[in-house]
């Protein structure tokens, strides 16, 4: 009788699924899941499956990877890619370090610093490259400047080269990396350096032996973010480097072999190998930071 009314009522999700101990607040995760599959998920899948698929169908199914190393220009763009990404990262992570030092603390100002630090973040990498365009040209106010007060007898040439889209990275970037930063060292516990004081500890001594060590993890994370972003660069480069020289990154041969050759295997196969030299740094960062610390990385507090 109780089978019978329990079918009349109609089926009880709720009940099902804690017959078999599914929360069903899982259920929020299905929008998300099914955007990530939308977006990331079958993007990628799809990509991989065209890389292996060129137009030239008697090259064979690694023809497009085989063009790519064979090509010195195109092979050249990992290494250009490499020398902007890697730069930018480290000084990004570690420029971030001692303002979030600072500001760990209650200083005068400090929402003001906040609020200044994010703007570049939330204006985008295309508007930053267009206002550096004018404000590092050779009459731009920058080496108007320079010029004026005599530290310069000639303009710095700072657009269309690799300093203009390091320039543009670096302070896109930093934002990201500082509010990472802040947020990590703000979660260490401040009376562990409180008792290392009070037993003689300098700052250095304390920031070097109990704020660093605890931090490290925190920017491996932050190194690898930043080191993604900088390495998919492309809108720093075509505005503000040269596309066809020493700026001439995966991302824009990804680009280039669209619009130039219509080319979306090769395009395909470019990202690939964009992911898998993305993939392999992370992955290195990762293993050497659980090898040089493997304590707790909640930051020491709790």
């Amino acid at each position: 009788m109780s089978g019978v009314t329990t079918s009349a009522r109609g089926f009880n999700l709720k009940s099902w699924l804690a017959e078999r101990g599914v929360d069903r607040l899982l259920i929020l995760l299905i929008p998300a899941f099914l955007a990530m599959v939308a977006f990331f998920i079958y993007p990628t899948m799809y990509g991989t499956y065209l890389s292996f698929h060129p137009m030239d169908a008697k090259s064979g199914a690694l023809g497009n990877y085989r063009s790519f190393f064979g090509d010195p220009y195109m092979r050249d763009s990992i290494w250009n890619t490499f020398r902007i990404a890697l730069p930018v990262s480290l000084i990004n992570v570690f420029a971030a370090i001692p303002l979030a030092v600072r500001l760990r603390h209650r200083v005068r100002g400090k929402r003001t610093i906040n609020t200044l630090l994010v703007i570049p973040m939330s204006l985008g990498t295309v508007l930053v490259a267009e206002g550096l365009s004018a404000y590092l040209a050779p009459n731009g106010w920058f080496n108007r400047t320079l010029l004026a007060t005599g530290i310069i007898d000639q303009p710095l040439q700072l657009l269309h080269n690799f300093w203009g889209v390091m320039i543009s990275l670096l302070i896109t970037g930093f934002p990201f990396a500082f509010l990472l930063t802040l947020s990590y060292i703000s979660g260490i516990n401040p009376k562990m350096e409180e008792a290392a004081s009070t037993l003689g500890a300098t700052s250095w001594q304390r920031f070097r032996y109990i704020t660093f060590p605890l931090l490290t993890p925190g920017l491996a994370i932050t190194f690898c973010l930043n080191f993604v972003l900088a390495f998919s660069v492309f809108p720093s480069a075509n505005l503000l480097g040269n596309p066809a020289g020493d700026s001439h990154v995966l991302a824009v041969a990804a680009a280039q072999a669209i619009v130039n050759n219509y080319d979306y295997s090769m395009a395909s196969a470019i990202s690939v190998i964009t992911g898998g030299f993305e993939l392999a740094v992370v992955a290195l960062v990762l293993v050497m930071r659980s090898r040089l610390y493997s304590g707790s990385t909640s930051g020491g507090k709790g």
